[in-house]
């Protein structure tokens, strides 16, 4: 049998000689509850909207991105399109050319980034999940048709149903000017809206996808691209696939997996729940102290066991060792019951959302707060709760030297 576990198993469970001593070994074992739970909530709610915007980003950013290494443009007719095609985990490869131009429609005026995309694109991209009007058509009866972002289409004034109204496309002219006639500067194309996307406020208000065939007419291109953009299958790393096309392509593209092309954006999340649980756990922290209070109080009250155990032969290592237990045994109950509490709330709010982000509605993507439980954070919650227990539990341990150690039969008299 364990002995200090066996007594520490024991005072933590009998009546105290002083009711206050019970009072507040119950106050710290639900700091320990309530913190604990808080840690687990609060993270998993972040978890939750940090998965929402990844999801978002997602759905328009590709999951491997080729870009030039110097330049904007690159020919693609000396792009190694079959080797890229062939390396494991690609699903597939899509054309893209980004260029500014000023969008007109009707008296409205804004100027965007279009997007100009082969037909692939249609066949793996995540945007037609974010198409609030219309659909995802690029192309209908030989026609180009344009998919604007929200932003764009709310300065504009689309109507995707008004057929006669066509977006009017200005993108400066490669040729050389007319200086009797400006207009000449500028070449024009127009195109009918099929449907608006909506992702997030940057794209929303940038973007507007277009065929690559369109671009190429608007721009006098002929075969050049930007940027080609990779699909691959939902089991392959993005890691190792990014290096296996990079050794294919060699320095003169740049390759970028889906975490390098928003890379300020996922450093940017990782920071804030590092500060989130290091700000939490500094409260936690300070709610622990009770069971410094808590000990003291209990090696005070016990002072005639110590002295029973003294004279039966036990050492101070051992004593120290008896409330070193106790102390471990409120902190352990108490992230226990937390952890329990707070997974519970979780699964509450992933299945019924309980907690809803605007009770009175509103044009958010979702209705409840997003919920998201990774078994690290538990595993960090609980090593983190356990080191703030044991500090808190070896300041009073420690004074057990500076007591008075009393014999039996000795009055103290």
């Amino acid at each position: 049998m364990n002995l200090p576990f066996h007594i520490a198993w024991r005072y933590l469970k009998s009546k105290k000689s002083h009711n206050v001593i019970n009072i507040i070994t119950g106050i710290s074992v639900a700091g320990v509850t309530i913190g604990t739970m808080a840690l687990i909530v609060v993270l998993s709610v972040f978890n939750g909207f940090e998965g929402l915007v990844v999801s978002l980003f997602n759905s328009f950013d590709p999951p491997v991105k080729v870009t030039p290494a110097k330049g904007k443009t690159f020919s693609s007719t000396a792009f190694p399109w079959n080797q890229i095609s062939s390396i494991e985990g690609v699903t597939a490869t899509t054309g893209v050319l980004e260029e500014k131009a000023l969008l007109k429609y009707g008296t409205n005026q804004f100027l965007a980034t279009l997007k100009g995309v082969d037909s692939t694109y249609e066949k793996w991209t995540g945007l037609d999940s974010m198409i609030v009007d219309g659909s995802l058509t690029l192309e209908f009866r030989g026609q180009p048709l344009a998919i604007p972002g929200q932003g764009i289409a709310y300065y504009l004034g689309i109507d995707i149903r008004d057929f006669n109204s066509l977006i009017e496309v200005y993108a400066p002219g490669r040729t050389a000017v007319s200086m009797s006639n400006p207009e000449t500067a500028f070449k024009r194309l127009d195109i009918r809206p099929s449907g608006v996307f909506s992702i997030q406020q940057d794209f929303d208000t940038k973007y507007m996808i277009v065929p690559l065939s369109f671009m190429r007419e608007l721009y006098e291109y002929t075969d050049e691209l930007s940027a080609v953009e990779i699909s691959v299958s939902n089991k392959a790393d993005l890691e190792t696939i990014a290096a296996k096309v990079q050794e294919q392509l060699g320095s003169a593209y740049t390759v970028k997996d889906r975490y390098q092309q928003q890379e300020t954006l996922y450093k940017v999340m990782k920071a804030e729940k590092l500060a989130i649980f290091m700000i939490l756990s500094f409260i936690l922290f300070i709610a622990t102290f009770n069971m410094v209070g808590s000990l003291s109080m209990l090696i005070l009250d016990k002072r005639k066991d110590i002295s029973v155990l003294r004279a039966l032969g036990a050492d101070r290592k051992l004593i120290q060792r008896i409330f070193f237990t106790e102390g471990s045994l409120v902190t352990l109950s108490g992230a226990v019951l937390g952890i329990i509490l707070g997974t519970i709330i979780c699964v509450l709010q992933q299945q019924f959302g309980l907690v809803k982000i605007n009770a009175q509605g509103g044009s958010f993507l979702i209705e409840a707060y997003p919920v998201i439980m990774h078994w690290r954070d538990f595993i960090n919650v609980f090593l983190m709760v356990g080191l703030i227990g044991i500090i808190a539990t070896i300041i009073p341990v420690v004074g057990l030297k500076h007591i008075k150690e009393r014999h039996p039969g000795n009055t103290g008299r």
